[in-house]
C-alpha cells in the first residue's frame, strides 16, 4: 500500500471535514426550517383545502426531556419507599418514549410497565379503575399490549390523554400506581 505524503493527507482530511460539515449544516438547516406549506387540493366543486383545512389535526406530546423527568420522578418516589421498580412512559399513540429499569427491579417489570402505561393512555384512566371493568367485560384483558393491573396513570392536557406512565415491580398495584401518579404530578411543577 502506497503511503500518502503529508500534504496529500492534509488536503484529503480537509476535504473530508468540509464534506461532513456541509452535510451536518444541511441536515441542521433542513430540520430548523419551518414546516413546508401544505399543498392546496382542489375538490371536484372547485373548493380548496389548505393546511388549516378540516383534513388535519393537531396533537400535544410530551418532550423526551419531560417524559424522562416524569419517569425519573416515579423511580425516585419508589426508591424513597425502598421499592425496586421499572417505569415506562408512552406517548398518545402507545409508542414507548422512555423506559427506566430501577436497580434490582425484576426482569418482567420493564415490559409490564410499558403495558400498564399503554393501557392507561388507551382508556384515559388509571389502570386500577380499569381492573374493575374486567368484572363486567372479562375479554378486555385479551386486547394485545394491555395489562389490567394497578400501576398505570394517564397524563392529560385539556382533559385529553397525551401520554401514559406505567410502573411495575412493587408488591402491589396500589404502590405501583402511587409511583406512577408521582411521575404525572412532576409534570405540573
Amino acid at each position: 500500500m502506497k503511503k500518502l505524503s503529508p500534504r496529500t493527507r492534509v488536503l484529503t482530511g480537509t476535504a473530508v471535514a468540509a464534506t461532513l460539515a456541509a452535510g451536518t449544516f444541511g441536515a441542521v438547516s433542513a430540520n430548523a426550517a419551518g414546516p413546508a406549506a401544505a399543498p392546496v387540493a382542489k375538490a371536484g366543486s372547485g373548493a380548496t383545502t389548505g393546511a388549516a383545512g378540516k383534513n388535519l389535526t393537531q396533537s400535544t406530546h410530551l418532550t423526551v426531556e419531560a417524559a424522562t423527568g416524569a419517569a425519573q420522578a416515579a423511580l425516585e418516589a419508589a426508591a424513597k419507599e425502598n421499592q425496586r421498580v421499572s417505569v415506562a412512559v408512552v406517548d398518545r399513540n402507545g409508542n414507548t418514549v422512555v423506559t427506566l429499569r430501577g436497580d434490582g427491579a425484576g426482569p418482567q417489570s420493564p415490559e409490564s410497565a410499558v403495558k400498564k402505561a399503554y393501557t392507561a393512555v388507551s382508556w384515559n384512566a388509571p389502570t386500577s379503575a380499569l381492573v374493575e371493568r374486567l368484572e363486567q367485560t372479562p375479554n378486555l384483558k385479551d386486547i394485545p399490549g394491555t395489562l389490567f393491573l394497578g400501576g398505570g396513570a394517564p397524563v392529560q392536557a385539556k382533559g385529553a390523554p397525551i401520554a401514559g406512565i406505567g410502573v411495575a415491580g412493587a408488591p402491589s398495584g396500589d404502590l405501583d400506581e402511587k409511583f406512577a401518579r408521582a411521575g404525572v404530578a412532576s409534570l405540573g411543577r
